[in-house]
Order: structure tokens, then C-alpha cells, then sequence
């Protein structure tokens, strides 16, 4: 077992915002939930660290569908004032449940998954050793509304908004 103070926490965090990128109009359809979603998507928002500070953060998320609609690969990059973020990820889709794992490169952090999907709408808890953040994520269209929340950590939460390029 690993352990990491604020910085890997922090890490953890983001890694929660880039996991919480894997959605489009098509998460809709629970049978193939990540179909139609290959591409580039990238957006802006904030994320709120401890203490009260705010930040502006900008996204670039790349992903890969597996061929049955099923399976996503992604590759995502933040970045705000003091974070730099390359996270990599996979997820699986199974009659409404996520799962998978993450790793983030600047800071050899790594984790797994567990959510729902129903209707474009997906919670999902990210886990690193000691760290959770939750998620909520909806879709409408080609835009998406990300909401993060944590209490552990440097890093306390994200809302943000994607675009497909």
C-alpha cells in the first residue's frame, strides 16, 4: 500500500475531475453509455483548495471508446495556477455501474472507481489509499456540468464546464 500527503491527495482530487469527464449525450443510453463519445472535449471552470482559495483551471480530455460502446480510455491534462494534471484512465460500463482505475503521472498517484449511470447523469467515488472525492456529473447536448466535492486534502472541489471541440 502507498501513502502520499497533500500534493498526491491533490493529485487524487484532479484525478476525480478528469474521471469525471467520461460522459456525452450518449451515457444516456445505458447499454453502450460511451458510445459516440471518441474525441476531443476541453473546458474551464474552478477548483476551491483549502482554505478558501479559488482557482481558474482549463481541461483538455482525449478519449477512446472500446468498439461495443462499453470501455473508455482517457487521457486528460488541467491546468490552473498551481497544477499541472496528466491523468490516464480506464472505465468499464456494466448494466448502469462504472468501475475502473487511474493513474496520475506527475505525481505517481493511482486509484480505482466505483459509480452509477442513469439517464446522463453519473455519481461516481474516486479512492487512493485514505483519500474519496465525489462527483456528479450531467449532460445536456454537446456541453457537460461537472461538480466535484472533498473533504480530504488539500483540494476541496471543482465545478466545471466541457465542450466537444
Amino acid at each position: 500500500m502507498f501513502s502520499f500527503g497533500s500534493v498526491g491527495k491533490s493529485a487524487a482530487a484532479i484525478a476525480v475531475l478528469g474521471l469525471s469527464l467520461v460522459a456525452t449525450e450518449s451515457m444516456a443510453q445505458s447499454s453502450q453509455p460511451f458510445a459516440g463519445m471518441s474525441g476531443v472535449w476541453s473546458g474551464r471552470g474552478t477548483i476551491s483548495l483549502e482554505g478558501g482559495a479559488r482557482e481558474a483551471i482549463r481541461c483538455r480530455a482525449t478519449y477512446a471508446v472500446r468498439g461495443d460502446g462499453n470501455g473508455l480510455q482517457q487521457t486528460l491534462r488541467c491546468a490552473s495556477d498551481s497544477y499541472k494534471i496528466e491523468l490516464s484512465s480506464n472505465v468499464i460500463a456494466n448494466g448502469g455501474r462504472l468501475s475502473g482505475t487511474w493513474s496520475e503521472a506527475t505525481r505517481n498517484v493511482s486509484g480505482d472507481l466505483r459509480g452509477t449511470t442513469s439517464g446522463g447523469r453519473f455519481q461516481v467515488t474516486v479512492n487512493a489509499g485514505t483519500f474519496s472525492a465525489d462527483l456528479t456529473m450531467t449532460t445536456h447536448g454537446n456541453s457537460q456540468t461537472v461538480v466535484i466535492r472533498s473533504d480530504s486534502g488539500e483540494f476541496k472541489g471543482a465545478n466545471i464546464k466541457l465542450s466537444r471541440s
